[in-house]
């Protein structure tokens, strides 16, 4: 069976059920609704073709960000890092306004704005790569939906601000629905689950229920299982190891590790900007089980890597 329409694919399945043993199905036996969604190629998002891996380049407008913090905070900055990593392979720039390192500060709704508005603009008047806004506030992915954004990146998953999914649903743009358990500021405070993998792909599953009952198509919904976002190290090489669980909910997945803690603790690497090598082995071990997006900082090297990994393959 092709998986999510890729040139991936499958014979067997895995059965996680909660307080059971897992079990090893083959293909046929999977109920047709479960199947389908595993198998149905995913609709284009944006244009973007999701049957082949995209890569979205992060650019912070932030001070404290815990890799990029303070980099692309003017205009002339953040244009020339965007046509930088437009050059070298990214479909997608992701702006932030507001850092989700763990312990950051909550961010004013006009401070916010103020940072990110101007480099939409300047970047949109220059380039056509979908620009995405990761953001958590309704007024903010507004103000950025007028400059020029196409995507809606939430860290939240549509939780922390009830205006922004309604907003979505009216203009039909499309989102990305991520996992975090707390917030920035706490969700590293000894986070708990009863069960990691069903846990975040409940509440991606809820979430997307939640969405599409406001009018939302699931075409339009990308999901990310939010790595390091309220989990520890077992927590996510649990999910990493599992990615591919979550091409049962019938979109696309976003993978963002880039330079994250793990990485530094396992590859035995302080530096946050010396973390590429890890970070594109990662990546790509996401890849090999259907990830459709990878969120990266070092957009070329990432890139570089993924034309060799297809090319062997």
């Amino acid at each position: 069976m092709s998986l999510a329409g890729q040139s991936l694919w499958f014979t067997q399945a895995e059965k996680i059920e909660r307080g059971r043993s897992t079990q090893i199905v083959d293909a046929v036996e999977i109920p047709e609704e479960q199947l389908d969604r595993l198998t149905l190629p995913r609709a284009a998002i944006a244009g973007l073709d999701t049957a082949q891996p995209q890569i979205m380049g992060i650019l912070n407008a932030t001070p404290d960000s815990f890799s990029d913090g303070g980099l692309h905070n003017s205009v002339a900055a953040a244009r020339a890092a965007a046509a930088d990593m437009v050059a070298h392979g990214a479909s997608i720039l992701d702006i932030g306004g507001e850092s989700t390192r763990p312990g950051a500060d909550f961010v004013p709704e006009d401070e916010e704005i103020a940072r990110t508005r101007p480099l939409i603009e300047a970047i949109r008047a220059e380039t056509e790569a979908l620009i995405s806004i990761d953001t958590r506030k309704a007024s903010v992915a507004k103000a950025a939906h007028q400059a020029g954004a196409g995507l809606i990146n939430d860290v939240s998953g549509f939780t922390f601000d009830p205006q922004l999914a309604p907003f979505c649903a009216q203009i039909g743009a499309p989102i990305c629905v991520m996992h975090m358990q707390g917030d920035p500021a706490t969700m590293q405070d000894d986070p708990y689950y009863d069960h990691v993998l069903l846990d975040v792909y409940d509440f991606l599953d809820g979430q997307i229920a939640h969405l599409e009952a406001l009018g939302l198509s699931r075409d339009l919904i990308i999901v990310d299982p939010g790595i390091g976002f309220g989990k520890n190290l077992d927590h996510n090489l649990i999910l990493l190891r599992n990615l591919s669980l979550f091409h049962g909910l019938g979109c696309p997945i976003l993978l963002g590790v880039s330079r994250k803690g793990f990485i530094g603790q396992i590859g035995k690497e302080p530096r946050k900007d010396a973390r590429a090598p890890g970070s594109i082995a990662v990546a790509l071990a996401g890849i090999s089980q259907g990830a459709q997006i990878v969120r990266v900082h070092d957009v070329a090297e990432t890139a570089q890597a993924l034309r060799l990994w297809a090319a062997v393959r």
